[in-house]
């Protein structure tokens, strides 16, 4: 190591740069990251509890909306301290652990929207044996398939990173642990790790986006042979609110990972980084919620259920005119009480 010391904690730089509005950053993040929670819980429960909506897209929407609040909690809590905190240094196994659920919790929205978009594909190709052909089985099996080989590329990035030696500079230039603001602290990264991490994190978005866009292009291909202009409009809005999410998710993700690396700047990199881990989770369950029909239903009748329940825990009062006749009981009552003590 010559004359380097070994770096054993790392200072998250992120929105230092900017101590006038950490403030008003703060509030903005933390009710986006309020609202997040809750649209997607509300999600969730919605298909829990609506028994129209158990079926195989409806399961991967279920699998995408817990990953993407489990992928805003390991980055939106952490965040919020560091901008009300003085300290902001991260431990080394702290910023390896982010790393690894972060990207591998992105690697799994990836490829479960492209489960996503076999399923629409099959609805659309053979709606009457859809039930068949997309069983509960294979469904579980898809969605464990996203997430061990999403974790499985995670790992070996956040290995490929952190053999890497940290010397003397250990300012990160973001508000997490990401791959490009890490990497560039190393004084031994050499292009066969710029490579190694270009590569697996090209499998991960480019090849989920081929396997959307080859069904999207057959999904495409049986809409414009149908000849009926009803059947054209119900196909495609059975996968409108997943393409408005693809292209939502995947447009922020390649900007961040996929760019040309001297083409970085600072409030740039933070910018989209923004966009990637706050907003496009926040505009997912909005464009689903709002473009889904079957669930807008669903979420009134949980909407519903909860404003029926509340009035249940309330304490119950009593009519007025029964309170009337039980004073007067007892203002008549209450001088025979008197003499008897």
């Amino acid at each position: 190591m010559g004359n380097h010391t070994r770096v054993r904690t790392f200072f998250l730089w992120g929105f230092s740069s900017f101590p006038d509005l950490q403030g008003l950053l703060f509030v903005v993040i933390f009710f986006s990251h309020v609202t997040i929670l809750a649209a997607n819980v509300s999600i969730m429960v919605a298909i829990k509890l609506s028994h129209s909506l158990h079926t195989p897209m409806y399961f991967f929407l279920f699998g995408l909306s817990f990953s993407e609040t489990c992928t805003t909690v390991v980055i939106i809590p952490r965040m919020l301290v560091d901008l009300l905190s003085e300290s902001k240094t991260i431990s080394l196994p702290e910023c390896a652990t982010q790393m690894l659920f972060f990207f591998g919790l992105s690697s799994n929205n990836c490829f479960i929207m492209a489960a996503m978009s076999y399923d629409c594909y099959t609805a659309i190709h053979n709606p009457l044996h859809y039930h068949t052909l997309i069983t509960r089985k294979i469904c579980i099996q898809l969605m464990m398939a996203s997430c061990i080989i999403g974790f499985l590329v995670s790992l070996c990035v956040t290995v490929t990173v952190f053999n890497l030696s940290f010397c003397n500079a250990n300012t990160i230039d973001h508000f997490f642990c990401d791959i490009a603001p890490v990497v560039h602290l190393a004084c031994d990264y050499t292009p066969r790790h710029e490579m190694t991490i270009f590569v697996l994190s090209a499998f991960v978005l480019v090849g989920s986006f081929i396997l959307i866009m080859i069904s999207y292009i057959f999904i495409l291909s049986i809409i414009v042979r149908m000849s009926s202009a009803k059947g054209r409009y119900k196909a495609f809005s059975t996968c409108s609110s997943h393409l408005t999410v693809v292209f939502l998710h995947y447009g922020f993700a390649c900007f961040v990972y996929l760019k040309p690396k001297n083409s970085d700047t600072f409030y740039e990199n933070m910018m989209m980084a923004v966009i990637y881990t706050v907003l496009t989770p926040l505009l997912n369950p909005i464009v689903y919620s709002l473009r889904n029909k079957e669930m807008q239903i669903a979420l009134r009748k949980v909407l519903d259920n909860v404003n029926r329940f509340i009035p249940q825990m309330a304490p119950k009062k009593e009519p007025q005119h029964l309170r009337e006749e039980h004073e007067a009981k007892v203002i008549h009552v209450s001088p025979c009480n008197v003499y008897d003590a």
